[in-house]
């Protein structure tokens, strides 16, 4: 097993990190461009919106299912055709929009073929990380931290890079995807050294019976940091949107310079992420506490952000603080996943919780664009009300004693 500790290079590490930070650029990186779209291929708010939403729904659906596959068939012969379609929908966006006179129709196609990419790619990295350090939860703990922070730097990157690319060209950002996609096959293809399997590949009868059986054993404890996942990815990307439209109209903030004040809480995120994964170094004990210790803080903080709304500096206080929390938080929901599932089914379980994440992503600007006029300091008391009641989840279903004896079974 040391051996296969020895072997991940920094090359390996940089590789798979890619691979979150290309499918958050490929989804976020379009927002700041949805103003252009709507103007130049004649579209309303709600139609250049559904370009995010269509990339998000086609992964919270696909997720699960390369999971399995992932398990069944190998990590890189799932994670590399899924970086192809990420590039060939990247093309074919790009394409219509250069090139179609009604473009609309063919980029949902092309965006709908990149969330296929995205439900293939980014949920592997988990299990993946996993299985090459497979009996070291410090490197594993260690290793996720970078894999978040990468998925958060994508988010600091993806307003400033938008805005670049769309300046060039307005239809230049899907080109990009294409481009940092192939950049990503290549690194995963000849750096990505994943351990030979000695075992025969679990048969779908027998996954079936061994899936529905964790989640009989240790559903309690999965279906709370599932709930995490989701509620975490819900304010966040809420309060990014909120933020965003709250910078141009109140502040009168736009262009590359709002990008830049946008990534102050994401630099934030992006900083405890890393942090959070070298200290927590597998060990369940310190995970629960820092669960707990990030809850209280983005439950109390999170219920200011409205309150804050027109003084700009309290305001960026408040979201770095809530981002501070979520940053360190996240390392911990995938540390405590990927470390206490068994290999052939770490895939599967995985990715039910990395579709749990998407279930936020997508829920939370269409939420606060539909509160955010009448009932914004009721939302965010809200939900800093359901942070509380998490925690009390945590407490109650997160048991160190347990998971760690079911572990050892």
């Amino acid at each position: 097993m040391k051996n296969n500790t020895n072997q991940v290079s920094i090359w390996c590490i940089v590789s798979m990190a890619s691979i979150p930070l290309i499918m958050t650029l490929g989804n976020s990186m379009l927002i700041p461009v949805l103003p252009i779209l709507e103007e130049k291929i004649g579209i309303t708010s709600f139609q250049s919106s559904m370009i995010i939403t269509s990339y998000s729904v086609a992964a919270i659906f696909l997720i699960p299912v390369a999971g399995y596959l992932s398990d069944r068939f190998g990590r890189k012969m799932v994670i590399l055709p899924s970086l192809l379609f990420a590039l060939i929908g990247g093309l074919i966006a790009g394409f219509a929009s250069w090139r179609m006179d009604d473009p609309y129709t063919v980029i949902i196609i092309g965006r709908v073929l990149q969330g296929i990419g995205a439900a293939g790619a980014m949920p592997i990295v988990l299990p993946l990380v996993g299985d090459l350090y497979q009996d070291d939860d410090e490197k594993t703990s260690s290793c996720l931290g970078i894999i978040e922070t990468s998925n958060t730097f994508g988010k600091v990157l993806s307003p400033i890079l938008g805005s670049i690319f769309a300046a060039i060209l307005w239809f230049l950002p899907f080109f990009s995807i294409s481009a940092l996609s192939l950049i990503s096959i290549a690194l995963i293809f000849f750096f990505v050294k994943v351990p030979k399997e000695k075992d025969e590949p679990v048969k779908f009868k027998e996954f079936l019976s061994n899936t529905k059986k964790v989640f009989k054993v240790e559903g309690k404890w999965l279906y709370t940091v599932f709930l995490n996942g989701v509620l975490v990815m819900l304010i966040l990307f809420s309060m990014l949107f909120f933020l965003s439209e709250n910078l141009e109209k109140v502040h009168n903030i736009k262009g590359i310079k709002k990008g830049f004040v946008l990534a102050v809480p994401l630099l934030l995120l992006c900083i405890a992420s890393f942090i959070s994964g070298r200290k927590i170094k597998g060990d369940l004990a310190t995970i629960k506490k820092l669960m707990i210790i990030c809850l209280i803080a983005m439950s109390v903080s999170v219920v200011f952000v409205g309150f804050t709304s027109e003084k700009l500096i309290l305001l960026l206080m408040v979201t770095s603080i809530v981002g501070i929390a979520i940053g360190a938080l996240l390392p911990a929901l995938d540390a405590i996943i990927t470390e206490n599932i068994k290999k052939e089914l770490r895939g599967t379980v995985s990715s039910f919780y990395s579709s749990a994440r998407f279930i936020g992503v997508a829920a939370g600007p269409p939420i606060m664009s539909l509160v955010m006029k009448n009932y914004l300091n009721v939302s965010y008391i809200t939900s800093g009300v359901l942070g509380f009641i998490l925690l009390l989840i945590v407490f109650k279903f997160i048991k160190v004693d347990e998971i760690e004896k079911t572990k050892e079974a």
